[in-house]
């Protein structure tokens, strides 16, 4: 139902988000969801038509010219840093598409049932689980695991907000992490397959090839769908950058519901016009 004062716009329910999506997939579109570290961005998104809008902190660290990865950081309150950008920039902006809050699901300093209810009271519509511990691998990612900041508290937070009435699009880098978050209630799943390739400060020896990043989301569609979850699923990262990317990746797996564009959309388009526009005032002889 629309927000209640307003009679428009956020925040949705579980159920009203899940109708929306599924109406985009019905008429054959592809699902975009697009992260928003400015308002200005938020409020363009928008008017491009994206159907999801996701504050995570790593879209201020993105936005001041840096890499993405440094949400992953301890550079700041992630949980804080995406409240902050959706009270005072995303959410006074946007009309009408649900914006999901980017939740630190593993930060040990929060009752978690006490901070998914006041990103449910700020006006969001549902949540995201970054920073995320699924993309960290290898000897960190097991000091992780066995001190309590593990994958399974992001897991456990999604089960919360379920019971919240919150939706969830989440982020996962395996095929058994998607059946975890599938079986708390996850309402779209999101093939991580690395960070985003080009621009700036996009990745480029870090990344994984376009065959290797189909084959992990693939193999994490089929994993969730086994289950015969009622799931959306989404591709992110990698060499998946691009529109003609999302086309390709969109024609060789099966089962995949579209796309989230953080550095794809964002960044790239701020680089990319920015510098052209400069440009071309600089063309300009006396």
């Amino acid at each position: 139902m629309p927000n209640p004062w307003t009679g428009k716009g956020n925040p949705y329910t579980k159920q009203e988000v899940r109708d929306r999506l599924q109406k985009v997939v019905n008429q054959k579109k592809a699902i975009i969801a697009a992260g928003a570290g400015t308002g200005i961005s938020a409020k363009f998104i928008e008017r491009g038509g994206a159907d999801l809008i996701i504050i995570y902190n790593s879209g201020r660290f993105r936005m001041s010219g840096h890499g993405s990865t440094a949400g992953m950081m301890a550079y700041g309150d992630a949980n804080a840093v995406a409240m902050e950008i959706g009270e005072f920039e995303v959410l006074p902006v946007v009309e009408e598409v649900p914006v999901i809050c980017g939740v630190h699901g593993s930060d040990p300093r929060r009752r978690m049932w006490h901070f998914l209810g006041q990103v449910k009271d700020m006006g969001f519509s549902g949540v995201n689980n970054f920073p995320t511990h699924s993309i960290i691998d290898g000897h960190f990612r097991n000091v992780l695991e066995e001190t309590g900041m593990s994958f399974q508290k992001e897991v456990e937070m999604v089960r919360l907000a379920t019971k919240m009435d919150l939706f969830s699009v989440v982020y996962v880098a395996k095929p058994e992490e998607a059946v975890q978050m599938a079986d708390a209630g996850a309402d779209a799943i999101i093939a991580h397959v690395g960070t985003t390739v080009g621009g700036s400060i996009g990745v480029t020896g870090a990344t994984v090839h376009m065959d290797a990043a189909l084959e992990r989301t693939q193999a994490i569609i089929d994993a969730v769908k086994k289950a015969n979850h009622d799931t959306f699923f989404l591709a992110h990262g990698g060499p998946i950058n691009t529109p003609e990317d999302v086309r390709y990746t969109l024609d060789h797996t099966t089962g995949l519901h579209g796309f989230v564009g953080a550095s794809s959309i964002e960044r790239m388009g701020v680089e990319a016009s920015l510098t052209n526009l400069t440009k071309e005032f600089k063309a300009l002889t006396l």
